[in-house]
Parts: C-alpha cells; structure tokens; sequence
C-alpha cells in the first residue's frame, strides 16, 4: 500500500468515525432526554456534534486535498 492509499484510507476512516460519533452523540442525547435530563442531553448532543463534525471535517478535507481517487 503506497503513501496515496494510506491516505486515501485514512479520510475515509476519519469521515466514518466522525459520523459513528454524531450518531454517539445523538443516541446519548435523546436517552437522556428520555429521563428529563435536559442538561445532559445538551451535553451530549454538543460533544458528539463537535468531536464527530470535527473528525469528518478533518477527513473531508485529507480526501480533499488527495483529490479524485
């Protein structure tokens, strides 16, 4: 596997661990609200946007700056 792959593979894996920690975050968010905890819900729906949107964000732009495949 050359440099270009690595990194190719290395986006896409940013890209889908970011969206495994959106959806993290969402599930977090809507247990807790569930059980009146509003607070906590807010908490979590914010960490699990920021951590999951930053990891994609810095997967987007590796594949960006790759270009086409």
């Amino acid at each position: 596997m050359n440099k270009r792959d690595f990194a190719w593979t290395l986006a896409k894996g940013l890209e889908g661990v970011g969206l495994i920690v959106v959806l993290g975050g969402l599930v977090l968010s809507v247990s807790a609200g569930m059980h009146d905890e509003g607070m906590q819900s807010m908490r979590g729906e914010t960490y699990g946007l920021a951590i999951g949107g930053g990891l994609f964000l810095a997967g987007w732009l590796l594949e960006r700056k790759l270009g086409a495949r």
